[in-house]
Formats: C-alpha cells, sequence, structure tokens
C-alpha cells in the first residue's frame, strides 16, 4: 500500500481529499493535516510516500513547505489556481489537480503515483543476495553493494546517496529511504534521522545530539528517533 497524507488548509476540501484517497484500492490514508506545521510533525513521526498538497496556505504555502522538505515523498499539488501549475513542476511535482476535481481526477494522479512507486521499488532497485550485499540500479546499470561496506544513506529528495567505506564519491540511486530502512534493518544500520540511516558499526562518538563516524562525518539524531539510539547504546554501555 502507498501511505498518503492530505494536507488543506479548508475543512470541507481535507475532508473531500480524504475521502477520495480512501477510495483509491492501493492507497492508505495516513494522516489529514490543516496546516504545514501539522503536516512536518506527521512526516516526523509517519513514513508518507505521497503527500495531496494545497499550494494555497496561510503561513507557509504548499510549494514552499515541499522546498523546505530534505527528503520530499512524491508530491501531488492541489489548487484553485491555474498559474501555479508550472512552479508545482519546478518542485518535481508528480501531478497537478486544479479544483474543483472529482475522483475521476484524482485517480488518474494516483495511477501517476502508482508507476513513479512501482518504478522507485522495483525497477530503482533489484535487492538480492540477501546475507551479503544490494544491487542498486545507478548511471543505467546495476551495481552490487557489499553491505559491510555502507558507512551512512542520506536522503536527497526521491535519491539516495550511499556512502562507502574508502570512496569518497556516494553511489546514488532512486530509491525510498522506507525500502532502504526496511532492508537493512536487520543488518546493523539504524534510522537516526529522517534523512539519515548509519551503519551501528561506524559510530566512534554521540555528543550533542548528533553521532560522528569513524570518517568523522557528523550525522544529526532526529527527535523521534533518539530513543531506540539510546536503547542501542544503553543496551552496549559497560560503565557504571
Amino acid at each position: 500500500m502507498i501511505k498518503c497524507l492530505a494536507i488543506d488548509d479548508e475543512p470541507l476540501a481535507l475532508q473531500q481529499l480524504a475521502t477520495y484517497i480512501e477510495k483509491v484500492p492501493f492507497f492508505e490514508l495516513v494522516g489529514k493535516c490543516n496546516s504545514a506545521a501539522e503536516a512536518m510533525a506527521l512526516l516526523d513521526a509517519e513514513v508518507v510516500d505521497a503527500i495531496f498538497i494545497d499550494i494555497n496556505m496561510p503561513d507557509l504555502s504548499g510549494l514552499d513547505f515541499v522546498r523546505t522538505l530534505q527528503a520530499p515523498p512524491m508530491v501531488v499539488f492541489t489548487t484553485a489556481y491555474s498559474e501555479y501549475a508550472l512552479e508545482g513542476y519546478k518542485v518535481n511535482a508528480i501531478d497537478y489537480l486544479l479544483k474543483p476535481f472529482g475522483m475521476d481526477d484524482l485517480m488518474r494522479a494516483a495511477n501517476k503515483v502508482k508507476r513513479q512507486y512501482d518504478f522507485m521499488h522495483s525497477t530503482g532497485a533489484a535487492m538480492a543476495d540477501e546475507n551479503e550485499a544490494i544491487f542498486l540500479k545507478t548511471d543505467y546499470k546495476v551495481l552490487r553493494i557489499p553491505i559491510s561496506d555502507i558507512t551512512y544513506i542520506e536522503a536527497m529528495s526521491e535519491y539516495l546517496r550511499i556512502y562507502l567505506k574508502d570512496q569518497k564519491k556516494p553511489v546514488v540511486a532512486l530509491l525510498s529511504m522506507k525500502k532502504m530502512e526496511e532492508r537493512l534493518a536487520s543488518k546493523g544500520f539504524m534510522r537516526v534521522h529522517r534523512s539519515y540511516i548509519i551503519s551501528l558499526s561506524c559510530i566512534k562518538e554521540v555528543d550533542k545530539g548528533r553521532i560522528i563516524l569513524t570518517n568523522d562525518v557528523a550525522i544529526p539524531v532526529g527527535n523521534i528517533y533518539r530513543d531506540a539510539l539510546n536503547a542501542y547504546i544503553s543496551d552496549n554501555y559497560l560503565g557504571k
């Protein structure tokens, strides 16, 4: 199921959007938000694959909100003003729905989202060799990456940067953070921020809300991931 978030400051429009999303058989509605601030809090706490967001909102527009996200999910904009369409596509929106729209319009956008989701999770990454390596499609070729070589992973829009030991330049692949997190969770890796997964074996020190890796790279720790990190440290702590 593709996890979706509906965002609109108008209550009736938000309810209608949520109702449409719930009717899509391959969508799961994980939340409804009436502001960018509320949406940001939910994105910090929940894995979301796609957002349907109104452009015209007070305080922070939908366009500006998406621009603030380090690793935005797939985006479908909704608005009553057609002149925003070009701006929407400048931030790599999947589609643009002009209000008032119906279920047929949303379904067309939903199918575009599904095609992108399938590409990211199937064509974008051929996972194999369960115990030792992952296979990623990058630069028109499939690259085998030993799991033990990975130091950390950074989200970059819909792409991931995979940083390897003894290699300065990261491998860049079209893949979701959620998919990579699921693949590496049992392999000695932990997600410590919305935009970062680290190899636990590469931790050098933890200090003031950040992790220093053995290559001296500093990784921030997100609030919702702090408890899991502290539990890991506590389990392995030998002090008094």
